[in-house]
């Protein structure tokens, strides 16, 4: 095909072939099998760096797992391609070597020594992963900030956790902050720390998280619900590296990369006053979009058997077997609560099969989607008066929001547009306590 197009092609069939070619043929491009007889694409790569040939690269791969990815494009792959592949796609990405010669020589200098275990937590084969794989590869070597936008649940710890494991900063601390867990007038004191005496309750000076990650990685979970007071405090730590204690006057100093994530789009929250402008600019210097699992159900099979070898019956147990009607089931649900949800399922559907083959009615996904529909017809016909009806949707409301945001009742709260008092004298009222409330939305748990 390639011949067919006007291209110059030699074939080598080994590792060790391609690098007694390489400096012989000298070529524009090489396509890559990950997988050969003697050594595989990822050490071939490794061992061009090494002698200095740099060459743009494009990998054909059957394993398309974030490691497998992130490792080939911080070696200096162009771009990898995922078996079975089309023919049509491949032809475009050669051509793409030829346009873009620049991208390609920037990615050739993503490098670093990493590690497998911690990028098999992102899990995923879709298109959808594969560019956020390349997009981790690339900022890899960077200190950029990192906008990580998506739905609760979907997975931005994950890419967090990533991120920081492949950056030159995983060395150091990984501190997480989730800004919804922390009351208002605590998030300054958190972040920054604070002096002794600066407030009731302050009897010694106390670190913030900001200088806890000194020289690591911070990141800031749903940064969309910090106040306008410590956005302006943020700021000036993004700008000069630099911020004071709660109730001190020196400058504290910190390097750390910072990771920001939301399930908010902040461009309406600027337009809408409640997010600075220039701190939004400042953190989206790159952005990561994590698709909700219904845009990518390709990968439900993968986090499915991922789940299934995680959650054993007990722990010297086989991992549990799943119908394929059961399967079916799974990638045709729609997911609002995402990854996380399907976690969730799993779990329960392993010790409700008690760690046999689970099929559809282990998994209880009606009762799921029951919490979301009520019929006003029946409930009319049933003679239930407007506030019998209104009783049960707030109930199911709050049910969900906890089931959503993991039992953080600040976060429901913050969730459901409500203060954390209502959010509790809901709870009271409907008799629901917060783990109640989780077990109610899984069905039987």
């Amino acid at each position: 095909m390639l011949s067919e197009e006007g291209y110059e092609t030699v074939e080598v069939k080994s590792g060790a072939e391609v690098l007694r070619a390489v400096p012989k043929v000298e070529p524009n491009l090489v396509i890559l099998d990950f997988k050969m007889p003697d050594m595989d694409g990822i050490e071939v790569l490794r061992r061009l760096n090494s002698q200095g040939h740099k060459v743009p690269v494009l990998m054909l791969t059957g394993f398309g797992s974030a490691s497998t990815a992130i490792e080939a494009t911080k070696l200096g792959a162009f771009d990898y391609v995922t078996k079975p592949f089309d023919i049509e796609d491949v032809l475009h990405r050669v051509r793409q070597v030829y346009n873009y010669q620049s991208l390609a020589s920037e990615v050739r200098k993503l490098r670093a020594e990493l590690g497998r275990d911690l990028s098999e937590r992102m899990i995923g084969n879709s298109q959808r992963m594969q560019d956020i794989y390349k997009t981790i590869g690339m900022i890899s070597q960077t200190d950029a900030n990192v906008l990580i936008m998506g739905e609760t649940g979907a997975g931005k710890e994950v890419v967090a956790d990533t991120i920081h494991h492949h950056s030159n900063y995983r060395n150091g601390p990984l501190v997480k902050v989730n800004l919804t867990a922390l009351p208002e007038t605590l998030v300054e004191s958190e972040l920054f720390g604070h002096e002794k005496g600066s407030f009731t309750g302050a009897v010694a000076q106390r670190k913030g998280r900001f200088e806890m990650a000194h020289k690591g990685t911070i990141f800031l979970d749903e940064i969309g619900d910090m106040t306008l007071s410590t956005q302006r405090k943020l700021l000036r730590v993004l700008q000069d590296k630099q911020f004071e204690r709660v109730g001190g006057s020196t400058a504290v100093k910190v390097d750390c990369r910072i990771v920001a994530a939301t399930n908010r789009n902040l461009k309406e929250e600027v337009d809408a006053g409640r997010f600075r402008e220039d701190l939004y600019y400042r953190l989206n210097v790159v952005t990561i979009n994590v698709p909700p699992l219904r845009d990518r159900k390709d990968d439900i099979p993968l986090l499915t058997e991922h789940f299934l070898v995680k959650f054993r019956y007990t722990p010297t147990s086989p991992p549990a077997r799943i119908s394929e009607e059961a399967m079916q089931s799974l990638v045709s649900y729609e997911w609002p609560g995402n990854v996380r949800q399907l976690e969730h399922t799993i779990e329960r559907a392993v010790i409700m099969a008690r760690g046999g083959i689970i099929t559809s009615q282990h998994l209880a996904l009606d009762d799921t989607e029951e919490l979301s529909f009520i019929d006003i017809n029946q409930r009319l016909q049933q003679g239930q008066s407007m506030p019998e009806v209104l009783a049960e949707v707030e109930r199911k409301m709050l049910i969900r929001a906890l089931d959503r945001t993991n039992n953080n009742r600040h976060a429901a709260a913050r969730m459901l547009g409500i203060d954390i008092a209502t959010l509790e004298r809901g709870l009271a009222e409907h008799r629901l306590s917060g783990r109640a409330a989780v077990e109610d939305a899984d069905g039987e748990r």
